[in-house]
């Protein structure tokens, strides 16, 4: 009995070896496709990108480079305008035609903190010089106090810090389980 099972058995293991079997730990390497924004993109939202290596298993090429591969967004948050840059989170759902399950990339847009100072900051030395040349010392203090709210204001409307991943990055994600194939 056992020496009619083995064969089939060995037959099944070469088929999904053939398959493009992934298995976890390995790592993709990914050139996207489009720009992603965390002000603009919502979670579940799917992107498209390419393989940039070919994948190896255990000697054996599963996937060329210049593959598709399609993944999803799992985090979006935009920026704040003073504080809370944006967070963006991605993994992979497929490799050409194998599902897989990945590790996120996430990116975080720029720190608000040192531009928002420089532009409160300058702001309030110009109020300042102003101030003090229309009207002395008491004119410093209240030039101070309007070139502060000056520069807030400018680091309020202009203080949006996105996270990207933008167009033709390379990006690499490592495999947290076994593939499947795709069903269709």
């Amino acid at each position: 009995m056992l020496r009619r099972i083995l064969p089939i058995v060995t037959v099944l293991l070469a088929t999904a070896l053939a398959l493009g079997q992934i298995p976890a730990g390995t790592h993709l390497t990914v050139r996207m496709g489009s720009e992603i924004s965390s002000g603009t993109a919502k979670v579940g939202q799917s992107f498209e990108g390419t393989l940039a290596k070919d994948v190896v298993v255990g000697g054996k090429t599963v996937a060329k480079a210049g593959s598709p591969v399609h993944g999803k967004v799992t985090l979006a948050k935009s920026s704040g305008r003073l504080h809370a840059p944006g967070q963006l989170s991605i993994r992979l759902t497929s490799v050409a035609s194998t599902t897989v399950a990945t590790t996120s990339y996430h990116v975080e847009g720029k720190s608000h903190t040192k531009s928002n100072a420089t532009k409160i900051g300058g702001g309030a030395a110009a109020g300042a010089i102003i101030g003090a040349l229309a009207g002395g010392g008491k004119g410093a203090a209240i030039g101070t106090v309007a070139g502060a709210g000056a520069g807030t204001g400018v680091a309020a409307a202009t203080g949006k810090e996105e996270a990207v991943i933008p167009a033709e990055k390379v990006v690499t994600f490592t495999t947290t389980a076994a593939s499947k194939a795709k069903t269709h």
